[in-house]
């Protein structure tokens, strides 16, 4: 049985609460990390398919390893690096390098990652047309509202042809940057959990690969267009706080989750919609 605790908007709002109370109320720097490894390690993870992928490792690899292992489902993206900062969690898996140096950045954080595990292509998804050429003049896409995220959707539309960015434009490109719209495309702003289902609002959607699979959407098989994973720099990772990456159990976990057998796992449950980057 699953032994997963779930968050509401309410929790998840009290525990970004705790952690702006708890950094305005200390007076060292917040990058020390904490030196008590024993209990369980704690987990912070998006539901799909970062939970899944360690109630795997829970269920079927960590008594043996010797690792007690609770994960934490956090439907943001903001919770579990501000519940890592703050020792709330012991860890966090949901995101990418490009997400977390901008976090980090903005936030006074001290995340780090320990090692990458998988790949989730964003893509094009569209209940009212069957192709991304098929987009009519004027049509409206929404897209993440994240710095990062919108990024790399604007990156993917413009691989496809859809769009053309500025030269040289990096992981904080935005709708100004578009030099060429042929299509005369709408953007939409939208946190990157609510993409999914903006799409009978919208003319398409460019969604996370996590929100598409738990919004039962097929990467491999829906997306009008599909992030290619050769040298993507977008893998998810196993993060902590910095110093903590000497944790027994981290290392135990980032073990485990880089094994034969999750590597199957990943490749049998997701039929190519995740893809391992080990």
């Amino acid at each position: 049985m699953r032994n997963t605790a779930k968050f509401t908007t309410a929790v998840l709002a009290a525990g970004a609460l705790t952690f702006a109370l708890s950094a305005c109320g200390s007076d060292k720097g917040s990058s020390s990390a904490s030196s008590d490894y024993s209990g369980p390690l704690v987990v912070a993870a998006s539901p799909t398919p970062h939970a899944e992928i360690l109630d795997y490792v829970k269920d079927h690899l960590a008594k043996k390893a010797g690792l007690d292992l609770e994960v934490k489902e956090f439907t943001d993206y903001v919770t579990p690096n501000t519940a890592t900062e703050d020792g709330s969690v012991g860890a966090n898996y949901f995101q990418n390098q490009p997400y977390l140096d901008d976090f980090n950045k903005k936030n006074g954080t001290h995340i780090v990652p320990v090692v990458t595990v998988h790949l989730e292509p964003l893509g094009l998804y569209s209940h009212k047309v069957k192709s991304a050429d098929a987009l009519k003049s004027g049509a409206t896409v929404a897209v993440p509202n994240d710095s990062v995220n919108e990024a790399r959707a604007l990156k993917l539309l413009a691989a496809n042809g859809l769009i053309t960015l500025k030269s040289g434009v990096g992981n904080e490109a935005t709708p100004a940057d578009i030099t060429k719209n042929p299509k005369k495309l709408k953007f939409k702003e939208l946190e990157a959990a609510q993409t999914p289902r903006s799409l009978d609002d919208v003319d398409a959607a460019v969604i996370n690969g996590n929100y598409a699979i738990s919004s039962g959407l097929k990467p491999a098989k829906d997306a009008l267009v599909l992030e290619s994973a050769t040298n993507n720099p977008y893998g998810n990772f196993l993060a902590v706080k910095k110093g903590n990456e000497k944790d027994p159990r981290v290392k135990k976990l980032a073990k485990l989750l880089t094994s034969p057998e999750v590597k199957k796992f990943i490749e049998d449950k997701y039929a190519g919609s995740v893809i391992p980057s080990f």
